[in-house]
């Protein structure tokens, strides 16, 4: 059976489950959203992996780069990614890594970048199905109006992540 080896962190936005797999990050996410089942089950599936509490060099760099991104140290990652989802999911995934540290984006501009106006629906919840928070900035995708809508870690982290990236945006938004 292949492993995925995962940690817990403490992050300074919330505690997070670290997961690296043959020298690549697949999984930094909220532990306690509410998915947490269903996300995982799809990792472990699509790996054909189980998960083991261990630590990795991968898992090492990405704490290194979260910490670096809370003290204003960084604003993009250098980590290599394993996405593990459909090929559509992947592009959404991948245009999100397009949104600039500091802007933000809607779920209705994303769909026009990506030439799908008509799968705003689909692009939504593949956002939703992010299993790499943080690192590909699904927080950065907001509502038409401007609001904040729907984030697996909860609104107020998403606030706090946006308020981090861009002190400005807090004026502007909410």
């Amino acid at each position: 059976m292949n492993i995925i080896n995962i940690q817990h962190f403490n992050s300074t936005f919330g505690e997070l489950v670290i997961g690296s797999f043959n020298n690549q990050l697949c999984l930094c996410d909220w532990r306690y959203r509410k998915r947490r089942e269903s996300i995982d089950l799809r990792i472990k599936k699509f790996l054909k992996a189980e998960y083991k509490e261990d630590s990795s060099q991968i898992i090492e760099a990405t704490i290194q780069q979260l910490v670096e991104y809370s003290n204003k140290e960084r604003t993009s990652f250098e980590l290599p990614l394993l996405l593990c989802g459909t090929d559509f999911q992947k592009s959404v995934w991948e245009e999100l890594n397009k949104v600039a540290y500091g802007k933000t984006e809607t779920y209705l501009g994303l769909a026009k970048k990506m030439k799908n106006e008509k799968g705003i629906r689909a692009i939504a919840s593949a956002n939703g199905a992010n299993a790499i928070s943080i690192i590909i900035p699904c927080h950065r995708i907001i509502g038409s109006n401007r609001e904040l809508i729907g984030y697996a870690g909860g609104l107020p982290i998403k606030k706090q992540l946006l308020a981090h990236e861009s002190p400005t945006l807090q004026t502007s938004l909410f």
